[in-house]
């Protein structure tokens, strides 16, 4: 988990208060997770009722914030405002009057989703002073896999690397979507084990272990014909689980790092993990994949990749399906 959210959330359990959170940013998980954590935990469920308000920025103005934050709590040390899809609030700088004052007894929480704060109003720099600014900024894909890692790792969990790249792929960088699914595969594990597989993952969310993309990128890296083939036919099969765009880049992230892999001068192990971002587990791969496919050759692949993907999107290609334009593309790459 991010170490920043790590302390707030910490805080928040000691009974640490800010009187202003201002969450935002593109990433939502962090914002609601500690949001959700304010809303469950500051006050008991008897002095809920009388001390929690959630308003919502569509339907409220600042006039309603700044009126609701400075009411005094009833029978209780604090209350709870949550405004969610605070960036939906017109004229939200002006929420600064109140920043720059708030109320000891009222804990204010800002749900600022998908936007950047602009640091240049008296409402970022007011809770800069007296409250709490946290930016949720959006993972990278090569930063995913160490994300489940430790998400895991808090429920005593762990994950093999296939399994691990299988969600990273099919999921993307939706941390609540993938979330959900890991929780969906803890409870499969019904406590008997503690190690989530690719037959898990396959059996529980629906991924299939032995056809898609990483299997169809080592098949190609390996110049393996038949069991390519058997893959992207099952991809032209099953086109909505397997959208050629998404094929098409994947396979160009995995022909630009071989590309990579022959530019590097240092070819050790873990200098080679650190320059692809990939873990050192798949790196075997990539040695493999370089000397089935030469600096020349990769960079080949690389602009038919470009040049497929227009056909897919319609692009000088007027007669071939996404299922036929794929074993095309694929048998160019081999051959």
């Amino acid at each position: 988990m991010n170490e920043a959210v790590e302390k707030i959330l910490k805080n928040i359990n000691l009974k640490i208060y800010k009187p202003i959170y201002l969450l935002a940013g593109e990433e939502p998980y962090y914002i609601d997770l500690i949001s959700d954590t304010i809303e469950k935990s500051v006050l008991t469920e008897e002095e809920r009722p009388f001390n929690q308000t959630v308003l919502y920025g569509g339907d409220t103005t600042v006039t309603t914030v700044i009126e609701s934050a400075r009411r005094f709590p009833m029978m209780s040390n604090h209350q709870v405002i949550i405004v969610k899809e605070a960036q939906s609030i017109k004229k939200i700088e002006e929420l600064g009057v109140y920043a720059e004052s708030p109320m000891p007894s009222t804990i204010l929480v800002i749900n600022y989703k998908y936007k950047k704060v602009d640091k240049r109003t008296k409402l970022f720099k007011a809770i800069q002073t007296n409250g709490l600014l946290f930016e949720s900024k959006k993972l990278r894909d090569y930063q995913l896999p160490a994300w489940i890692e430790n998400y895991l790792k808090r429920e005593g969990v762990t994950i093999d690397e296939s399994a691990k790249q299988l969600i990273t792929e099919y999921l993307g960088t939706d941390l609540s979507k993938v979330a959900n699914e890991l929780d969906k595969l803890i409870i499969a594990l019904n406590g008997k084990e503690k190690r989530i597989t690719a037959d898990i993952i396959e059996t529980n969310i629906g991924i299939s272990k032995d056809f898609n993309i990483f299997e169809l990128q080592k098949a190609i890296g390996e110049k393996s014909r038949e069991k390519s083939f058997r893959i992207v036919n099952y991809f032209a099969a099953n086109p909505k689980e397997n959208p050629i765009q998404l094929t098409i880049n994947s396979l160009f992230t995995y022909f630009s790092k071989i590309l990579l892999y022959h530019s590097l001068g240092d070819k050790n192990r873990s200098n080679v993990a650190a320059e692809l971002r990939v873990h050192p587990f798949f790196v075997k791969e990539y040695e493999l994949a370089a000397r089935k496919y030469s600096a020349k050759r990769a960079a080949r692949v690389v602009n038919d990749l470009r040049v497929y993907d227009m056909k897919s999107k319609g692009v000088g290609n007027r007669s071939c399906d996404d299922g036929e334009l794929l074993k095309e593309l694929i048998y160019k790459i081999i051959n």
